[in-house]
């Protein structure tokens, strides 16, 4: 079985050949120590997983030929995930943990405690390629842009079901609340010291907006995040 997995952009059809340069190549080449017959798994997130043979590896350029398709591309994920903006690793834990549970985007938002001002989507992109080569997905989560949680609520998508993370006490008990709750789906994680009360009086008027409690104790936003996006993938995603 291949050890390596690679998501690249170009198209992926049984007998193409593909060049890898940049980091790709530097990766195979010097972190990996590939060699000429080596097998990697590639995927873009359109065409499913492909099995290709390194044929030529140099320091700054690798060879591939593609073989036959080792797994055809699955359903594109729902869920989705909106979190405060946070420091730099919380945040970095969060993209990779919410890769590894199935999440189609991540999307930060700006809270009235937010605690950073900055968003590194680029930073947050590598890390969402990394765990999704690591975890076996064929494809990689989008980043969104950094933005209000005033703008985002105010453009909600028809259809699509907010679950939110209240700390209040206010929330009925997970478990009852996400009961009836059908796809798409995303949730919302607010900051450390949470939403304020005037943001979750605005979250709790919104018909489409379902507030679940997440037990007794202070949870840090990485930890909640976690436990909301996996009530939340058992109940209507791909852990059914």
């Amino acid at each position: 079985m291949a050890r390596i997995r690679l998501f690249i952009e170009a198209p992926l059809v049984a007998g193409a050949t593909l060049a890898l340069d940049g980091p790709r190549a530097h990766y195979l080449a010097n972190v990996m120590r590939a060699r000429p017959g080596d097998t990697v798994l590639l995927f873009n997130g359109r065409d499913g997983e492909f099995a290709a043979g390194i044929a030529d590896i140099g320091r700054r350029r690798v060879a591939l030929s593609v073989g036959a398709q080792a797994r055809p591309q699955p359903p594109a994920p729902t869920l989705s995930l909106l979190v405060a903006v946070v420091k730099r690793d919380a945040l970095d834990l969060i993209a990779r943990a919410a890769t590894e549970l199935g999440v189609a985007a991540i999307r930060p938002v700006f809270t009235a405690r937010t605690n950073a001002g900055r968003v590194g989507t680029a930073r947050l992109a590598a890390i969402a390629t990394e765990a999704a080569e690591q975890c076996g997905r064929c494809d990689v989560p989008a980043i969104g842009e950094p933005r209000p949680l005033a703008a985002v609520l105010e453009q909600w998508p028809a259809g699509q079901r907010l679950v939110v993370a209240d700390e209040s006490g206010r929330a009925p008990p997970a478990l009852a609340a996400l009961a009836s709750l059908a796809a798409p789906a995303a949730v919302l994680v607010g900051p450390e010291g949470g939403f304020t009360p005037g943001e979750l009086d605005a979250l709790r008027v919104r018909a489409f907006v379902t507030t679940i409690g997440l037990g007794p104790r202070i949870l840090r936003v990485e930890t909640a995040a976690i436990a909301a996006l996996a009530l939340v993938q058992a109940r209507v995603g791909d852990w059914r």
